[in-house]
């Protein structure tokens, strides 16, 4: 395996709110050369005002791939994550592209409310409307296919537990790149105390990102400790996590949370790869195996 490289900014120095949103730009714009889009992606804007509130996102259609009926159409719902701070629609424009393309699958990637200006449960309460404009549009629960990284990882959780309590219909299918699950970074922690050390991002600062967030919500909130009722509808996933990843132990936890549950999930931990691997193909090969093997994974 390939040992992936740093990318040229570190997490770890958006510091205090006014730092993080004066660098958000810039981060973003690193994020957007690290992960180019391919030649030929097709998006469309997306802001519909609903008696709830408002959804935000973008239409993504990787290079090859069609419009469709939507009663026929599989879709891809994506979270990006980015401790709940950072990121956008356009930074992961690139993933979500290489994902569309090798599915053929038609995207729709959720701008939700960060902080520090929006608290939590914001992106939460935004993911569960997304969720329910697709089903409103015309799109089926079992042609859904619900996909995110990092914080978008626990923001799927959130939306599976959201499901259950609304009674609303299960996506089909989840695919979750280097999930957070544990809110307390306990697990992230221990790892690094054991010398695990990230190439991404650091389990002090992740938590740091959390904290603006959630300000001060307790870990053990049910919002953020999710925990789902065991049920023979939950969608079968996959789960991809790097080897050198902070977050790793994150993975094996909801791995272990969703079987627990009745769910089918599939656990992939990639030798000396770092956090959300999969956004960098530029930086590593195994990111575009990755994708591909998580493409194969909603295929079928």
């Amino acid at each position: 395996m390939t040992r992936v490289v740093n990318p040229a900014f570190s997490l770890t120095a958006l510091g205090t709110p006014a730092i993080l949103t004066a660098m958000r730009p810039v981060v973003n714009q690193t994020l957007n050369l690290a992960s180019p889009v391919p030649t030929g992606t097709r998006t469309e804007t997306v802001r519909r005002r609903r008696a709830d509130g408002e959804v935000r996102g973008e239409w993504v259609w990787g290079p090859g791939v069609g419009q469709q009926r939507i009663a026929d159409t599989r879709v891809i719902y994506y979270l990006h994550g980015s401790g709940y701070v950072i990121c956008n629609p356009r930074t992961h424009r690139g993933l979500v592209s290489r994902l569309s393309r090798r599915t053929g699958h038609v995207a729709f990637s959720l701008d939700y409310r960060l902080a520090p200006k929006h608290r939590f449960p914001a992106a939460g309460d935004d993911t569960a409307r997304g969720y329910e404009w697709l089903l409103d549009q015309g799109y089926r629960p079992e042609n859904i296919v619900v996909a995110g990284d990092s914080a978008g990882g626990h923001l799927a959780m959130d939306l599976l537990a959201d499901n259950q309590s609304k009674s609303r219909p299960q996506p089909r299918a989840m695919v979750l790149f280097s999930p957070l699950m544990d809110p307390t970074f306990g697990l992230a922690m221990a790892r690094e105390a054991r010398g695990l050390r990230d190439p991404i991002i650091t389990a002090k600062a992740g938590r740091h990102f959390l904290d603006m967030y959630t300000g001060g919500a307790p870990a053990n909130h049910p919002r953020m400790t999710v925990s789902l009722k065991p049920s023979g509808d939950l969608p079968r996933t996959l789960i991809q996590a790097g080897g050198r990843e902070v977050m790793s132990d994150d993975a094996r936890f909801l791995h272990a949370a969703l079987i627990a549950a009745g769910a089918s999930s599939e656990l992939q931990l990639w030798p000396d790869q770092g956090h959300v691997f999969q956004m960098f193909p530029l930086l590593t090969p195994e990111s575009r195996q990755a994708v591909q093997q998580a493409a194969r994974f909603v295929c079928r």
